[in-house]
């Protein structure tokens, strides 16, 4: 029997988080909440839409193809704002415009690897990074992180075999929050360069970092390009989930392979999200410092509040940008609890087991809580809920 290449991997956690909700009632008094996808359902910022509108309406180039690694205004934008922020040099044939943050993984995993190589994933993972090194052919190689959540290098190292092309970091951590210190950043580069394997990182919730200076000094190193690659979406910062733009930064050689990719998936990246995503580079710096502002003081209420529910028996493991990572307390798999939450608690939270190995039994004990969508008195009643689950 044949074995396809979506068969290779498991469906989509959130859509099968999302079916655990058929046939279940949620009364007025008590209605779901939904903290399982990490992606503000706010609309972005009216003077964006605004200007989003003017282009569809007035702009000819809104409607027609455009370069398969984005537009020049936008690459040039990212370029300098990087250059800003961590310093050091970066030039527009660095910058990709991809559509979306995981299309600028896929594209990067495309130019890097070849069937049967190797990507070291820290656990617990991304989920749709281990997805599609799945029907990629290439094995996720898995790093345990240590009870700080924080992956070793010198762990990676023995793990570092002649099939190995990139060791993936994801910084603040999509499930765990954590924040990796920028010497452990340079650890993992360093590690990477010394093997002449690249290192992604995956900076999609850079905005939410807690540290308002740079999370790390990688591109101040003059060949930076030589082994970083990194990932950026505008989706979490502007609120443009439906638009799908992101980015990603590396070599103009590695870029050349990246085309052939994306010229055969998108073609180029979505014109209107360009648009919009450049408007809020240039217009909107106030605004998201805000928008950030705000997640701080709900990473803040998850810290103040979750005493009570450790009196209960549960864990705070981690927590910031859109997420908080627990242990929960009962007798079961975070699968059965998450599926039970729904009708006992009226919480949709997506399990530890999608966010690890199957044989590994740390995805058993923990739920990643993502609160981009639960303001801080929401997230009382989360816990007031949590507190008085009892499976």
């Amino acid at each position: 029997m044949i074995q396809t290449r979506t068969a290779a991997t498991f469906s989509p956690p959130v859509m099968e988080a999302r079916r655990w909700l058929d046939g279940v009632d949620f009364p007025p008094e008590r209605p779901l909440i939904n903290v399982s996808q990490a992606a503000p359902v706010d609309l972005p910022p009216l003077p964006m839409r605004e200007a989003m509108a003017d282009a569809a309406l007035n702009t000819a180039q809104a409607h027609l193809y455009g370069p398969v690694l984005g537009n020049d205004d936008l690459r040039l934008e990212v370029a300098a704002r990087t250059a800003r922020l961590y310093g050091g040099s970066v030039v527009r044939d660095q910058v990709a415009i991809t559509s979306g943050c995981n299309q600028a993984f896929n594209a990067a995993m495309m130019a890097l690897t070849g069937e049967g190589d190797e990507v070291i994933l820290p656990t617990p993972w991304y989920f749709n990074h281990k997805m599609w090194l799945d029907m990629s052919g290439v094995h996720a190689v898995p790093l345990p992180a240590g009870a700080d959540l924080l992956p070793d290098p010198e762990q990676a190292a023995a793990l570092i075999t002649p099939r190995t092309r990139a060791i993936t970091l994801v910084s603040p951590n999509n499930p765990a929050g954590v924040e990796y210190p920028a010497e452990l950043i340079r650890a993992f580069a360093d590690l990477a360069r010394q093997h002449g394997i690249a290192l992604i990182v995956d900076e999609t919730y850079r905005d939410f970092h807690s540290i308002s200076g740079p999370a790390h000094d990688l591109f101040t190193d003059p060949d930076w390009d030589e082994t970083l690659i990194q990932l950026y979406s505008f989706s979490k910062a502007y609120r443009l989930t439906g638009h799908r733009v992101g980015a990603m930064l590396a070599s103009p050689a590695r870029l050349a392979e990246v085309e052939k990719f994306l010229d055969t998936v998108t073609i180029c990246p979505n014109q209107i999200g360009q648009i919009a995503a450049l408007w809020g580079m240039q217009n909107l710096d106030q605004w998201l410092a805000g928008e950030r502002d705000e997640i701080l003081s709900r990473r803040a209420a998850i810290e103040s509040g979750f005493p009570r529910l450790a009196e209960l028996g549960w864990t705070l493991r981690g927590v910031g940008a859109y997420f908080a990572y627990v242990a929960h307390p009962f007798d079961l798999p975070s699968d059965k609890v998450a599926q039970q939450m729904v009708a006992a608690a009226g919480v949709l939270a997506l399990p530890g087991t999608m966010f690890m190995p199957k044989d590994d039994p740390a995805g058993a004990r923990h739920l990643r809580i993502a609160f981009a969508n639960v303001d801080s008195a929401g997230i009382g009643t989360l816990f007031d809920r949590l507190a008085g689950l009892r499976l």
